[in-house]
């Protein structure tokens, strides 16, 4: 007796639970149930509710998308347009140089036939230093400057050391310089080829 009433207590109970939506939703496909009138009509308006605001979403997600797509389209034209224009400045970013460098050639070419027809070296070498002097205008007129090197305390940004004299325990300083160095707008170009020298 006492372990039929051990074996009950150990048992658990089974708990029943019913989904009412289940029955409500049974209830409108198959056609009117066996409940009153006003249920029937809620669930109904209910139904309807719910497909209007399906329909409501889907609507604003064609829209979101659509905006998106454009959205997409207009970027992809954007960044095609900047390609153009970052090819074509770069591109085009040589010729007022080029034009500079022109007029000197023109002049270098005068100068060599001048030196032809006439082999007078004072005019010639005088043309030359002309010519030489509105190259550097020319690209001065760029941002090229040269690296004021001789006499000055040895920088590694600025010289570069190609060979080295003095035994002396002192500032190294460039002595002698052998290849000039240029700067374009502040940048350096080329470091200068110098003789380093320590007191």
């Amino acid at each position: 007796m006492t372990d039929d009433r051990d074996d009950r207590e150990l048992e658990t109970p089974v708990i029943k639970v019913t989904d009412k939506r289940r029955f409500a939703s049974l209830a409108s496909d198959e056609g009117p149930a066996e409940t009153a009138g006003p249920s029937e009509g809620s669930a109904t308006v209910e139904g309807e509710e719910v497909a209007d605001e399906l329909t409501q979403a889907r609507a604003e997600a064609q829209e979101y998308l659509t905006h998106l797509q454009r959205l997409q389209a207009e970027f992809d034209n954007y960044r095609k347009r900047v390609l153009r224009e970052q090819t074509a400045a770069v591109e085009l970013a040589a010729e007022p140089v080029i034009r500079r460098v022109l007029e000197v050639l023109d002049d270098f070419e005068l100068a060599l036939m001048a030196a032809e027809a006439e082999p007078d070296i004072e005019r010639f070498l005088k043309g030359v230093e002309l010519v030489y002097a509105k190259l550097i205008d020319a690209l001065k007129a760029e941002g090229l400057e040269r690296i004021e090197a001789e006499g000055a305390p040895f920088d590694p940004e600025h010289h570069e050391a190609l060979m080295q004299t003095g035994d002396g325990d002192g500032e190294p300083h460039v002595a002698e310089v052998f290849r000039s160095g240029y700067t374009l707008r502040g940048r350096v170009l080329r470091p200068a080829g110098v003789r380093v020298e320590r007191a």
